[in-house]
């Protein structure tokens, strides 16, 4: 049974919140891939539209954008997601997720594009 943390981000007010989706409306967005949008009628916000900005799996390695699927790859970068620069010129091997939602990843952080009629805090308590 696929279980994801979802971390939305309000860009207008700039908070965030959290909330939990399982079951039927987390299958929605198994496939679904970093910069798509996704309806949020069917995973119980209805009138929202939201933007996949990243996320996490299970064991806390991040997604990537730039890496297709949903595979956990080491990969030699020289910034970007799960890496921050220290020095100029440094490269190193980092583990990380590619940016398609499986059944292995834990976190989404996803954006409001477009709002609903009723706030997300009535949304996220009334759950």
């Amino acid at each position: 049974m696929a279980k994801f943390q979802l971390n939305i981000g309000n860009p207008e007010s700039g908070k965030s919140y959290k909330t939990i989706v399982e079951g039927a409306k987390a299958k929605l967005l198994i496939g679904k891939r970093i910069s798509e949008e996704v309806e949020g009628g069917p995973i119980g916000f209805p009138g929202y539209i939201f933007k996949i900005t990243g996320g996490s799996d299970k064991d806390g390695f991040p997604m990537r954008s730039n890496l297709e699927g949903p595979i956990r790859k080491r990969i030699l970068t020289t910034g970007g997601q799960g890496f921050r620069i220290k020095e100029k010129g440094l490269k190193k091997r980092k583990l990380v997720r590619g940016n398609t939602i499986s059944d292995d990843i834990y976190q989404i952080n996803i954006r409001i594009v477009e709002m609903g009629k009723k706030k997300l805090e009535e949304l996220i308590i009334g759950e």
